[in-house]
């Protein structure tokens, strides 16, 4: 019995399996793809200042709007490694930049300190 099942199902295996199989799919899945290769923005090695870290975002809300507030040209960025997140500011190309910016702070925020990693590309302001 169990020959036959076998054999049956070999079979029915090489009959179909040669038949080709044509794929129908809407354009706009191209532009999509193209449309988020394109959305990626290039990345330098940096500097940015690491403002807080806690396990309450609530906290880091209020944290990056007191920063916005203060420096409402320099970028914000909450990122989340579990259990915590991370209030990281700026763009920095220099480490000079970001401890200026760190002078500034410290009054408001006196256990931030500079961390080197990949950033965007500082904005130009005319």
């Amino acid at each position: 019995m169990e020959k036959l099942i076998l054999i049956t199902a070999l079979s029915f295996i090489s009959c179909f399996g040669n038949a080709q199989v044509t794929i129908v799919k809407d354009g706009r899945i191209d532009d999509l793809v193209r449309a988020q290769g394109q959305s990626a923005t290039p990345e330098i090695n940096g500097y940015r200042l690491q403002l807080a870290f806690d396990t309450d975002k609530s906290f880091i809300d209020d944290a990056r709007s007191k920063f916005a507030s203060m420096f409402p040209k320099v970028d914000t960025y909450v990122e989340f490694v579990a259990p915590h997140y991370f209030l990281k500011v700026g763009d920095f190309r220099t480490q000079l930049e970001a401890e200026k910016v760190k002078a500034s702070s410290t009054q408001q925020f006196p256990t931030c300190f500079v961390v080197k990693e990949k950033i965007n590309l500082p904005r130009i302001d005319q």
